[in-house]
């Protein structure tokens, strides 16, 4: 049986999907941009600010479902340039400061409202 997860302070979707559905002991999220829930736009600031929002969304998204950071066990970045590889692992090093989950991260051509990332994960209870 699935549940379908709506998070209070994670942005609307701009699609017709879920913020995440869980099935047994997993949760799957979709990605996030880094939208800002209360206005609706991108996170100004530079990939660095893109990447704290994306992760902050993740974060709501995750407590919605009673959950956290510790319960991730992969995720997956979409950078427009991997030349903000490193700045992006800067950021995400922080929010997993141990055992970090596994991991994928792929430069794409675009992504949508011009963002410059976005992530999605799987977490397990």
């Amino acid at each position: 049986m699935k549940e379908i997860i709506c998070a209070q302070n994670a942005p609307a979707a701009i699609g017709p999907y879920s913020h995440a559905v869980q099935t047994g002991n997993l949760l799957f999220a979709s990605g996030q941009i880094p939208l800002v829930p209360e206005t609706g736009r991108l996170a100004e600031g530079g990939i660095e600010a893109q990447a704290n929002q994306v992760l902050d969304n993740l974060c709501a998204v995750l407590a919605a479902a009673g959950m956290d950071f510790s319960n991730v066990v992969k995720t997956t970045v979409f950078l427009t340039d991997l030349q903000d590889f490193a700045a992006v692992n800067a950021v995400y090093a922080a929010r997993f400061p141990s055992a970090p989950p596994a991991r994928s991260c792929v430069q794409v051509a675009a992504l949508p409202a011009g963002a410059k990332m976005e992530m999605e994960l799987i977490a397990a209870k």
